[in-house]
């Protein structure tokens, strides 16, 4: 059980120790999540348009 405690703790500091740049840009990630989020919203708005309050 120890083993594997210190296991993980290895594993996270080693991937915290990381340089480099990443692989994608952050503000590219936001972008395409707020870009799908939006679409999300649009879809919902253009879905209950059209029908009426009960």
């Amino acid at each position: 059980m120890l083993s594997q405690i210190n296991l993980a703790a290895l594993a996270v500091v080693s991937a915290a120790e990381e340089s480099g740049e990443a692989a994608v840009n952050p503000w590219v990630i936001g972008g395409v999540a707020l870009g799908f989020l939006l679409f999300l919203l649009l879809a919902l708005v253009w879905f209950g348009g059209g029908r009426e309050h009960s």
